[in-house]
């Protein structure tokens, strides 16, 4: 039987310019908002952390909680 990865939340390895699927799936979910994003859409994420981010946004709040504001 063949398993589809329609709604199943991926787990990568995140590197500098791009992320290896480590468990297939077609989403991860944003470590700041939990907000569910597409692979295909995936664009932030922390390699030092190895989480995903849905926006900017997302990202530099992150940032800010993982230095303490520094």
């Amino acid at each position: 039987m063949l398993m589809s990865n329609s709604d199943r939340v991926a787990r990568l390895h995140y590197m500098a310019y791009s992320f290896r699927v480590l468990q297939a799936g077609d989403h991860v979910l944003c470590a700041v908002t939990g907000q569910k994003i597409a692979l295909e859409d995936l664009r932030y994420w922390s390699i030092a952390r190895q989480e995903p981010y849905a926006n900017a946004e997302a990202a530099a709040r992150a940032e800010i909680k993982a230095t303490g504001g520094r």
